[in-house]
């Protein structure tokens, strides 16, 4: 099974910039080992199975939540059975018709 969990997660109470408590969040991502790609408005992460997803997020939150009165989130889940690596494979499709797409 591949769980594609695409979610952006915030203080509010911090002012224009997040980026520290952003940078946070992503080294988090980064040390559980999971797949994960990092964009402008959000963060990609896959796993085998929604449970490991979702404790994943509540990690992220619980992180944040430490030093913030108030965490914005926004989620998109794509599950499917039978595959795997589809954070690579599905960029990879687009990449076989087009080209490149990363600058």
């Amino acid at each position: 099974m591949s769980v594609l969990l695409e979610f952006a997660i915030f203080p509010t109470d911090k002012g224009d910039s997040v980026s520290k408590q952003v940078s946070q969040v992503i080294e988090l991502i980064r040390e559980s080992g999971i797949s994960y790609q990092l964009t402008a408005m959000g963060t990609l992460i896959e796993t085998d199975a929604l449970p490991e997803a979702l404790a994943l997020v509540n990690r992220c939150y619980d992180l944040l939540a430490e030093d913030s009165e108030r965490v914005y989130t926004t989620m998109t889940i794509d599950i499917q059975k039978n595959k795997h690596n589809r954070l690579k494979t599905k960029v990879e499709a687009i990449e076989n018709k087009i080209g490149k797409v990363n600058k």
